[in-house]
């Protein structure tokens, strides 16, 4: 049974358009990716020391993954481009993360779906919306519009960069 899971890409090392490009197009050997959003530069949040702003977009595709699995390789492609866990929430060349699987809920050791910070984060949330603004949240059963409505407008500083960049290619 295919599932459309909503996923949040984010790089700040290196040529992070062509990180998140090549990020797409490795994901669509997990499923047939049915949107991507714009690009959004974004200030970066919960961090210990100055770093580059992230480039962040995100992505829909539909799978026939379980959750496990799925995110099993997304943790493979954010190697493969370079991904380094050196230190907690540092400068990083991709960033993954799952924020809807479905209507799915998860809480496992190592994954929590949906994504347990994604709505309070605004580069998470104005990207959803781009491409899903109904989509609802399926602990909070609020739509993703919603959510990003219901933030302080002070939560994360982004910028909408020119559409369509992924697909260039």
């Amino acid at each position: 049974m295919k599932k459309t899971v909503y996923l949040s890409l984010g790089s700040n090392l290196g040529d992070r358009a062509g990180n998140l490009r090549e990020a797409v197009h490795r994901l669509s050997a997990l499923g047939a990716i049915t949107a991507v959003s714009s690009l959004y530069e974004t200030e970066p949040v919960e961090v210990e020391r100055a770093q580059p702003w992230f480039l962040n977009c995100v992505v829909a595709i539909e799978t026939e993954l379980m959750p496990k699995q799925f995110f099993s390789r997304t943790l493979v492609i954010e190697q493969e481009l370079g991904r380094r866990r050196i230190e907690k929430k540092g400068p990083r060349t991709l960033d993954i993360d799952i924020a809807l699987f479905g209507s799915a809920v998860v809480d496992s050791p190592g994954l929590t779906i949906p994504h347990p910070s994604m709505h309070y984060r605004r580069f998470v949330l104005e990207p959803l919306v781009e491409i899903a603004p109904d989509v609802r949240h399926p602990i909070l059963k609020r739509t993703a519009r919603e959510l990003l409505n219901d933030l302080p407008a002070t939560t994360g500083s982004t910028r909408r960069l020119k559409e369509g960049l992924i697909a260039e290619r």
